[in-house]
Formats: C-alpha cells, structure tokens, sequence
C-alpha cells in the first residue's frame, strides 16, 4: 500500500492524474484488505474493488465470531455492505454491478476521479481503459491469464506514455517470459508481412536507448545555433529578432520543441539514474550525461526567461505541498527572497530594474546583450498576450518598444539609457495603462474603452488630422463622455452569463448601437468590451 501511495506521488502520469492503475490481489478477502487499507490514505473516494462477489445475507449466516472478531467472510460481506449502502441500483442491474460499472467509466474517462482499481481475477481480461499505466501483481499468475493481465497497460492515450509498468510481488519473471512463449507459439506466421512476434524487452536496455536518442535530439535540435554557440546566440535562435514584433510568435515552435526535448531527456535520465552504471556506462559517460544534463536545463530556463514564458507554480502549489508533507522532514521555512513566483516585468515594477536583472540566471545577467533581449522579449511576450484586451494602448507600446531597441542598435542611445527607458516601458505594460489618465477612469476596462474611441475619433476629425495627432493622454472630453456612457450602458444592460451566448450577446450589441450608430463600430468595440472582466 505504501509502496503504491508512493508511487502516485512522484511517477510520471501517475502523480498528474493522467493515469491510474490496477492492483491484482490473490484472493477476494485479500482485495478487501487492500481496500479498506487504502481508505485509510489519499485514495479515499478515489480507489474501488472489483470482484466476482455480490453479499448475500445467507454468506455469514452460519458464521460464528468470538468477542470484536470477525471471519473472512464476514470481513469480506461487511466491506461489500459498507461501500454498497450509498448505491442505488439502475434498472435491470443489481447494487453491486451498478458501482462496477461505475467504477469501471470514471477508470477509462476519469483517471483522476478513480486512480485505482483492486481486482482477482475480473477486469483482466477484455477490458480496455487506455489511462491505465501501472499493473501491479500480488498474485500468482501463469500462461494466457498473465499475458492477458500485462496487456491491460499497453493501450496508449497521449505522447506522455510510450508504454505500461508491471510492478511484480510475486517474482513472476520467468512466468512472464514463459506466458508470451506460449501466447507466440499460437499466432499465425504465415500470412506474410511483419513477424508477429511479442518481444520482452530488458528495461535498463530500453532505458538506455531512450537516454542516448534523448540526448542526440537536444544536440540536434540547438545545431542550427550560430557559432560561438553561446547565451546570445541561442536566445536569437529560439526568441528571434526583437527588433521584428511577430519574430518572438514565429519563434513559438522552436520553443516548444525545446521544452519537450528536455522533457523528454528529464524522464528518460530518471528513469534510470540510479542505474546507470548496470546500464552499460563509465564513471566518465556519466559525468558527462550529467553535464549535459545540466546544460540542458539551463538552456531551457534561460530561454523561458528570455522569451517570457516561465511557468506559473501556483497552479501545482497544492501538488507540492502534498508531496512536501508526505515525504519531506526538514526545518520551518525561513523566506530569503520577496520576489518568489514573481514574473520579470513584475520584478521591475516592484524593485526596480538593478534588482531584476540581479535575478536573472547567470547565463543571462553577466551578458548586456542577454540582458537586453530578455527584457524586450518580455515586454513584448506581454504585449502580444494582453494586445486583445486594449489594442490602442498595447499598439503604442509596441511601437514605442521598436524604436527603443532600434535606438540601442544604431547606438543612439547607451545601454543605462536603454534599460532606464525600457524600465518605464515596462511599468506601463504591466500596469496596462501609461501617463495621466481622468480620475473616471479608474478600471481597465473604462480606460480600453477611452483609448481605442480615441484612436478612433482621432483619424475621424480632420481638423484635429490637419494640426497633426495629438500628444497620448490628451484626449477631448467627448471621448470621455463617450466612454463612460458606454461602460454605463455595458453594466446596465448585459445579462447574466453572456459570452458565448449569441442572443444575450446581441443585447449588448444593441445598447452599443443606440449610443455608436455604427455597426462595425459596434462589432470592434464589442470585442475589447468582451475581453474586460469587468464587464
């Protein structure tokens, strides 16, 4: 049991609820057991037990028990009563087949709602539930039963699993090896094609292959890198030119290839790095899969931090925190930084620009280069995720970011006045907002409403066009009182629960149009009003 609640704590699929696993105990009393035993862990309302047996008062009839004992069979009919109480029966079917079947469709559909199945000898066979990654056996198993067993873990949903672990208390190798045997001497070699042949692979063999092509593909992956190969050099390969505003975007791919090559070489090293020298290599190999390793994941963090893309914890913060109190001992947490989970444009904000770049990795921070193309591909990493939510302003930065990297190019301006004016950039991106505003406009949405009326009447008033565009933040109060008129209309008229909903949709619609008197005007301005949370 602990070994299984383990194993759900840190294996792969297991320990993100993309997978789940059977258990094959020796006999129904022993299935029981296990069940009421993982009651008593996480597992609870997580973990059912599938057998042959339905209660029948008549079982424990003619049992006797000395004083707070039970018999098997009693143990065995009381756990059955317990977990079938809360079961109402579907037509046609008894208590105990309504919650097999149950449990055997939040199996294959909800891996993360039953994460566990206890089972004899049903379910072994015939039963197809491609989440199952893990077969662990405690019970003696021979020829075309085991066979059939093992197969319940070779169904494939998804990249994150190449193929199902057995997990064997019963030292049933060579039954293993015997049961293909013989399920191989039946199959037809006659037909023609490829050999039908089952093959039982040698686990640290496999695990070494996947280690060695794992490794190729990061060096193939970074050999379009120009030479020296460096921090830089990397950053312009995988983040682009930031001084093209889409290069960033069309960048994503090699990105993406990148994080799933070191995901890739991650799990295969951990899949046998405690074994590596059974696997066939020297103290030297090792070292140098560990040097690559490092060089890999370093790799990886430098390009998430230059392109903006580091992952938000909080949603694993829970996970962590499990993992942390089940297997981890250690002292009271003392906090030694503020800036834990922090973004980099928020680091800015919050302490300034020294202290960002002082946070930033060692490959990054001891290159002004680096330093500079991080910054900007945040910014515009930024930009490009929120341009939705105000087009207008998030158009002016990102003009406003091409000519500040363009001034750093033609070296108009030095590298302090570079970070000093990207510094204030990035305090307007973040903030979503830039300069003076009205005091009216007090929430994000009101102010995406104000800026995008104002590039609007701005090209629509052409005397204002003949005296040149007017300075950003001098607006007339029109536009004002046209923005809080329509935020007013928005709030007023909108029903509940309207995104997505074309009837309820169309209610805003018509509010918007009674103030624009313009249709297209109302489909651009309804679009940002859809982006506001606010609203």
């Amino acid at each position: 049991v602990q070994d299984i609640v383990f194993d759900f704590g840190v294996k792969p699929r297991l320990s993100n609820d993309r997978g789940n696993a059977i258990l094959v105990a020796s006999s129904i009393y022993e299935a029981c057991k296990y069940f009421e035993l993982f009651q008593k862990t996480v597992f609870k309302g997580k973990c059912a037990v599938v057998t042959s047996y339905n209660p029948l008062a008549r079982d424990v009839t003619l049992e006797e028990t000395g004083a707070n004992t039970e018999t098997d069979k009693q143990f065995i009919y009381n756990t059955y009563t317990e977990l079938l109480k809360e079961i109402d029966a579907n037509p046609g079917m008894t208590k105990t087949e309504t919650y097999e079947e149950r449990a055997k469709t939040l199996f294959t559909k909800e891996p993360a709602n039953m994460k566990l199945l206890v089972v004899v000898d049903k379910l072994l066979t015939g039963f197809d539930a491609p989440p199952c990654t893990y077969l662990y056996i405690d019970k003696s198993m021979q020829d075309h039963g085991l066979f059939q067993a093992i197969c319940r873990t070779n169904r494939l949903d998804g990249d994150d699993k190449e193929f199902g672990y057995i997990v064997d208390y019963k030292n049933l190798f060579d039954q293993v090896k015997g049961a293909i045997a013989v399920y191989t001497s039946e199959l037809d070699h006659s037909a023609g094609g490829a050999d039908p042949e089952i093959l039982l692979q040698d686990r640290l063999t496999k695990g070494r292959e996947r280690l060695e092509n794992a490794l190729e593909a990061i060096v193939l992956l970074c050999e379009p890198v120009e030479p020296p190969k460096g921090e830089l050099e990397h950053i312009h390969y995988f983040c682009g030119n930031t001084e093209i505003s889409q290069d960033l975007k069309e960048h994503e791919t090699q990105r993406v290839a990148l994080y799933k090559a070191a995901a890739t070489l991650v799990r295969a090293y951990a899949n046998i790095a405690d074994e590596l020298d059974r696997a066939g290599y020297s103290e030297a190999d090792i070292a140098r899969i560990k040097r690559d390793l490092n060089r890999c994941l370093d790799l990886r963090e430098i390009i998430r931090k230059a392109s903006g893309e580091t992952i938000d914890l909080k949603a694993y913060e829970a996970d962590m925190r499990h993992l942390i109190d089940s297997y981890i001992e250690a002292d009271e947490p003392r906090k030694i930084s503020p800036f834990d989970g922090m973004t980099l444009l928020e680091l800015i904000v919050k302490s300034g620009i020294a202290d960002a770049v002082s946070n930033l990795p060692g490959g990054i921070k001891n290159n002004k280069g680096a330093i500079a193309e991080t910054i900007a591909n945040n910014v515009r990493s930024k930009i490009i995720k929120d341009h939705l939510n105000d087009p207008a302003f998030y158009d002016k930065m990102s003009a406003l970011l091409d000519e500040i990297i363009a001034d750093l190019r033609a070296k108009r301006i030095d590298y302090e006045e570079y970070l000093k004016r990207i510094a204030e950039l990035a305090k307007n991106v973040q903030a979503g907002q830039a300069g003076d505003m009205p005091p009216e406009l007090n929430t994000p949405g009101r102010r995406a409403l104000y800026n995008n009326l104002n590039q609007d009447l701005g090209s629509n008033q052409s005397a204002a066009a003949a005296e040149g565009p007017e300075p950003y933040g001098v607006i007339p109060d029109s536009t004002l009182d046209l923005a809080m008129k329509i935020d007013d209309a928005v709030k007023r008229t909108r029903p509940d629960g309207w995104r997505g909903v074309h009837t309820r949709e169309q209610v805003i619609k018509a509010a918007l149009y009674e103030i624009l008197k313009d249709v297209s005007e109302v489909e651009r301005i309804f679009l940002i009003i859809k982006q506001q949370r606010e609203y």
